[in-house]
């Protein structure tokens, strides 16, 4: 079956409300096996509308390959602007973000990569190494960058190696502070992520093991024995805003570490609470886009300035 990629131009500004699956009036991007686009309109993901659609519009990414290898399969890439580049939690796939990249697509343009996926060993280098690729062929020459739990560490390692490159930096519960990082909370407790996990994130979870075993492997010994205190370091020496948010009852990863990853990186720290008062876990990212969606609007992010808001009048002479 050829899939399909999330590309393309959101058609008004009033597109990217929630829906159970993508919205019909957003084109899509598929890439057949040899990394040929090919458009059409509609469709819900992974089942074509219909081909010989209209031509996607000069404005929406550049036709040509819509993936620089097999590691970008499920790329998603939509909306129009700013990019924004979300790095997913451990086991996740870019589609289990989905319906936040529709809310933000009004605002900015998304880009969600592969993580865990491809052929050969895991290694955070080559994941790194990837995706500034993959920002080459798509023409982005900085973007955003936000980190969800476990790819906030990738997140960390790709803004260190690769200042000039980043905008503005968001982890949202990620890299606990301890003698080592213990990003592996996540591949050591999988059922108690299935127990956090939405419908949508506990299939693609389920998948990613029985398709990605190895790579899911290597990734967690990596989270394991990593230690990326220098990078912390580095990156606190840059005028790259940085911002930490963390669920209000995380219970995959304590907040004290949370506070001090934010101390040592030199970000502002946020508790995210629901306003319905209702606990906020681990997994709200993805669980809750609308209340994602309202926490990066209010840490007043570059790429979502201008965009979809009421515009400050020019300042008198």
């Amino acid at each position: 079956m050829v899939p399909f990629h999330r590309a393309s131009l959101v058609d008004s500004p009033s597109k990217g409300t929630e829906s159970s699956g993508p919205d019909p009036d957003i084109r899509y991007r598929r890439c057949d096996d040899h990394g040929r686009q090919v458009t059409s309109i509609g469709a819900r993901l992974g089942r074509a509308a219909g081909t010989g659609g209209e031509p996607v519009p000069p404005s929406a990414p550049p036709a040509g390959r819509c993936r620089g290898d097999r590691r970008q399969r499920g790329l998603i890439d939509v909306g129009a602007g700013a990019p924004v580049v979300i790095m997913q939690g451990y086991a996740m796939q870019p589609r289990t973000y989905l319906k936040l990249a529709e809310l933000l697509a009004p605002r900015c343009r998304v880009i969600i990569p592969s993580l865990f996926v491809g052929p050969g060993r895991w290694s955070d280098q080559t994941v790194v190494s990837d995706l500034a690729g993959t920002l080459d062929r798509l023409g982005l020459e900085r973007v955003t960058l936000i980190g969800h739990s476990f790819g906030g560490a990738l997140a960390l390692e790709f803004a260190a190696g690769h200042a000039g490159r980043v905008i503005e930096l968001v982890f949202v519960d990620t890299l606990a502070m301890s003698r080592e990082w213990t990003l592996a909370a996540e591949a050591l407790h999988p059922i108690h992520l299935l127990w956090m996990a939405s419908a949508r994130a506990a299939i693609d979870f389920v998948h990613s093991w029985a398709t990605h075993p190895r790579q899911l492997v290597g990734a967690a010994w990596w989270g394991f024995t990593s230690d990326r205190r220098q990078q912390v370091a580095a990156l606190a020496g840059t005028d790259i805003p940085r911002h930490v948010l963390w669920a209000d009852r995380d219970s995959l990863l304590s907040r004290p570490d949370g506070e001090r990853f934010a101390h040592d990186l030199g970000a502002d720290f946020t508790v995210v609470h629901a306003e319905d008062g209702a606990p906020v876990d681990h997994d709200w990212m993805y669980r809750h886009p609308r209340l994602a969606l309202a926490q990066l609007e209010r840490l007043d992010l570059v790429a979502l300035r201008g965009a979809g808001r009421p515009q400050k009048p020019p300042a008198g002479p």
